[in-house]
């Protein structure tokens, strides 16, 4: 038994060995990934295709399975080695439009704006930015430009537009609000030649485009700026086209009640100050992710999230229902009606389907690497 302590250690060493040998291939990984950033560049080839990373994935479980390793492991394991590998892929971006002489973006110098002025300047392109204070010489920084972009908050938006009165014929129009029919509308009237309204759905933490949605609303003359939406593609971004009215509608659910749930549970939580460390260690990864999402909520600009749940023209509306709901649901707790509670929950449940199993699945990862997470903060 003595030896015992001493065969540990050496199986210790022997781990220590191999950890630092796995370092030095991921270091010696991503020498290779960062050349293959180049060469992509160069082709113009988009930093993220689905399907190949799908296969890659494929190809390394079944490697796995074969060495009697687990395929969860070895995928979870890939995907975090190649998210990290496509930002070593980003340096540089091929540019599709050449030909473009200037690219304008009208709010640059914001949170969200300084994002697509780095990623068009990584690009090769000319860019200026326009800001509240160059309004006087708007002609000058507008001149010659073959894409303005409007990156200003949702309630200057509008107005913002109606001063572009003065682009050259050819330019492209394009804003990246998070609403679409007014921008697009207000775009349209204001210019005659290519117009198109995006909506990045994602903030300014993101490291980079890959696997972000951008959502393309078609204005005017898509041909004309179809090297723009290629742009996108070669950032990493994923794109989905929809009608402007569709997206606002669907905003409804996916931002507009997510965000104003998440500020009512902020809310009553501040009202009723419980110990919030105390919530935080007695929660399971699942209530702290839950948690996590609404402390996120309040750690950014209280504006930004005003202008999205107000400037929603259905935005009463659905909340209305939504509270109906609520007190209906809160009326089966109050007259303890659990069969009729177990009977909505069952509707709901077929209502989401397959969706729903499926999400049991993937929030199994997301709750694991929740934990390790937690872990290792309560360790250092």
């Amino acid at each position: 038994m003595p030896e015992l302590p001493s065969q540990i250690d050496e199986l210790n060493e022997n781990i220590e060995v191999i950890d630092k040998q796995l370092i030095e291939l991921l270091a010696k990984r991503a020498e290779i990934t960062t050349k293959i950033g180049e060469h992509k560049s160069k082709a113009g080839s988009p930093i993220y295709v689905a399907e190949a990373e799908a296969q890659i994935i494929t190809n390394r479980k079944s490697e796995a399975e074969r060495q009697g390793i687990s395929p969860v492991l070895i995928e979870d394991l890939m995907r975090r080695i190649m998210r990290e590998s496509y930002h070593t892929q980003s340096a540089e971006f091929l540019c599709t439009n050449p030909g473009i002489r200037k690219v304008v973006v009208v709010g640059g110098a914001g949170a969200l704006g300084r994002i697509f002025v780095d990623l068009f300047e990584r690009s090769g392109y000319k860019v200026a930015v326009l800001e509240h204070s160059d309004w006087d010489r708007s002609d000058t920084i507008l001149e010659n430009a073959g894409l303005v972009l409007v990156a200003v908050p949702i309630k200057l938006t509008e107005s913002v537009i109606a001063r572009l009165t003065n682009l050259p014929e050819n330019c492209i129009l394009a804003d990246i609000t998070s609403t679409k029919q007014k921008p697009l509308n207000a775009m349209l009237n204001v210019h005659q030649g290519p117009v198109v309204g995006l909506h990045p759905m994602f903030g300014p933490d993101v490291p980079s485009l890959v696997k972000q949605v951008v959502v393309v609303c078609h204005g005017r003359e898509s041909k004309q700026y179809e090297w723009l939406l290629q742009q996108v593609r070669n950032w990493g971004g994923v794109l989905q086209q929809c009608d402007a009215k569709e997206h606002d509608d669907a905003m409804v659910f996916i931002q507009v009640m997510r965000h104003f749930c998440s500020f009512v549970f902020g809310s009553h939580l501040a009202g009723e100050n419980p110990d919030l460390q105390k919530l935080i260690s007695l929660s399971s990864p699942i209530y702290r992710l839950e948690l996590a999402m609404v402390g996120r909520l309040f750690a950014q600009a209280p504006a930004l999230y005003a202008d999205i749940i107000f400037d929603n023209k259905d935005s009463v509306a659905m909340l209305t229902e939504f509270s109906l709901k609520f007190n209906q649901a809160l009326a089966l707790v109050e007259n303890s009606d659990k069969e009729k509670f177990i009977q909505q929950f069952t509707k709901v449940s077929s209502w989401f389907g397959d969706y729903a199993k499926q999400s049991l699945i993937d929030s199994k990862q997301f709750l694991l690497k929740a934990d390790d997470g937690r872990t290792l903060i309560e360790n250092c």
